[in-house]
Formats: C-alpha cells, sequence, structure tokens
C-alpha cells in the first residue's frame, strides 16, 4: 500500500518531542527539502511553530516529508495542538504534498520566526525569549 506524502516543520520532525506519533502510525521518513517560498512561520509559545501560505513575502521553509499510511494521517492529526491541520503545501521542487499548516487566528498570537528558515534553526539559535 502506497503512503501519503505529507510536510512536517515542527515537532513531528525526527527526534523532536512528538515525532514518535509519526512513528506510531507506522510512518517512514522520505527526505529534508524545503517549500516554495510562499510560507511564513510563528513559534506558539515556543512549544511549535504553526506554518501558513501567504500570497506576499512568503520564503522557503525547511520541512520533513514522511510517507504515511492512510488511516495513520487522522490519528497524528488529533494528536496535533490546537490550531493546526493539514492542508496542501507546495515543496521547493514544485511537488504538491499534504502538510501541517496553521490556523490563521493561531498564527496572529505567536512570534514570528520565518526569518530563521525554520523551526530546528529557531530553537537552536539563542535568542531574546
Amino acid at each position: 500500500m502506497t503512503g501519503v506524502l505529507l510536510a512536517v516543520n515542527g515537532t513531528l520532525m525526527r527526534g523532536l518531542e512528538l515525532n514518535p506519533n509519526l512513528l506510531e502510525a507506522g510512518a517512514a521518513f522520505v527526505e529534508e527539502t524545503v517549500t516554495a517560498r510562499a510560507y511564513r512561520l510563528w513559534s506558539i509559545e515556543d512549544r511549535h511553530p504553526a506554518m501558513l501560505r501567504v500570497a506576499q513575502g512568503g520564503a522557503a521553509v525547511a520541512v520533513e516529508v514522511w510517507s504515511v499510511p492512510p488511516e495513520g494521517v487522522a490519528a497524528i492529526l488529533l494528536k496535533e495542538p490546537a490550531g493546526l491541520c493539514v492542508g496542501k503545501v507546495r515543496l521547493g521542487d514544485g511537488r504538491e504534498v499534504l502538510g501541517v499548516l496553521g490556523e490563521a487566528a493561531l498564527c496572529e498570537t505567536g512570534r514570528e520566526i520565518t526569518q530563521y528558515g525554520g523551526w530546528r534553526a529557531y530553537i537552536a539559535a539563542p535568542r531574546d525569549k
């Protein structure tokens, strides 16, 4: 059975807090890549990111692509923090896959971190909190 390609940009990534949710759903890591330059990224209370597609001023965001059994996608989403959802994400090479996105209302309350290029770079960078 072929899996559904799912782009993740935060705590579902390898080695991070919610990665076991992917593994429990039977997901397999495919690749590290970036999105098209059409997204912005916010930190939600420094606990997880929220990525949103924008019409202007977007950037490429680092993501991991995973192959997830179709029945596993819902199980993963049900364990995601409130305000995150699945939508279509365009990758830098033009492919379109499902991906974890943030609702606009969630991003309004977060700290924009697009300039870091991704969640891993943000959590590794020295900064004022």
